[in-house]
């Protein structure tokens, strides 16, 4: 049942006033009081003030259609690449676009970077400043994946979706977790909804605060999930450290395919990535 919970937000940089109380709505069965952690040491900023290709201190990349040539295991239907035509940093952001074009026997390409193996924390404040593409079939994402899924495999090893984004609903993202028992369509999720506004047509902040106990979803400031371990059917598995992942997907099980009247190029833009601890 929707219950209303109050939420005390503790000296948070996100913009909050030191203790302020708000009201929220959110699925659990009891009232209590949401301790959010004073996240404010900044221990990683990339701010894209680098012009070409992405930070290779910072990040690698993800190439063609996943080990197994499925989609990424979702059926997805881009090959990713690193070619500036699909990513690259100008003008202080960093640049995913998504094109349909013939390649590598994909109809579609794309990009997805990630920090793993050069950045990785366990806990902490991760956040990114990012407009949104439109159109339907695209399925862009700001993510953490456990540092130790080559030993356990997904989801033995975590995952935590900061932000997803189907490209037909402008107005919506996700905040999903996915460990052994809740994963792919099962996972423990929650969407916000963005009043009188689209996420395509301008800069928002995705966010998460993440404690040994528990992950605090946010969009500009405004929390809107908690997941602990008593929400979740299985093991918590959130207790070693994460890296981080940045995608435009095209096509799978989750967007669908796009439609005639989805229109390419399209690109997800980012003006920062920062984590804090």
């Amino acid at each position: 049942m929707d219950i209303k919970n109050k939420y005390r937000i503790i000296n948070s940089s996100f913009g909050f006033f030191a203790t302020l109380i708000i009201t929220a709505t959110i699925s659990c069965s009891t009232d209590e009081t949401q301790e959010v952690a004073q996240l404010t040491k900044l221990v990683m900023a990339e701010e894209f003030n680098v012009e070409g290709a992405p930070n290779p201190t910072l990040w690698t990349y993800d190439i063609g259609r996943g080990p197994n040539g499925d989609g990424w295991g979702n059926q997805e239907l881009q090959y990713y690449t690193n070619r500036t035509e699909n990513i690259k940093v100008e003008n202080g952001f960093l640049l995913i676009t998504a094109k349909e074009e013939p390649f590598q026997g994909a109809n579609y390409t794309s990009a997805r970077i990630k920090t793993e193996g050069l950045f990785e924390q366990q806990y902490g404040r991760f956040e990114a400043r990012i407009r949104l593409p439109y159109g339907k079939g695209l399925w862009p994402a700001f993510w953490l994946l456990g540092n130790d899924c080559d030993v356990n495999t997904w989801p033995l090893c975590g995952e935590i979706d900061i932000m997803e984004y189907l490209g037909d609903s402008p107005s919506v993202v996700f905040g999903s977790m996915h460990g052994p028992g809740y994963s792919a369509g099962n996972a423990e999720t929650k969407e916000f909804t963005l009043p009188n506004d689209r996420f395509d047509t301008g800069f928002h902040i995705f966010g998460i605060e993440w404690g040994p106990e528990y992950v605090n979803y946010y969009v500009d400031g405004n929390l809107y999930n908690q997941i602990t371990p008593e929400d979740v059917p299985g093991e918590w598995v959130f207790d070693h450290p994460f890296y981080i992942i940045l995608n435009v997907a095209v096509g799978g099980n989750f967007p669908g395919s796009p439609n005639a009247e989805t229109r390419f190029p399209q690109t997800m833009v980012v003006d920062y990535v920062r984590v804090y601890q």
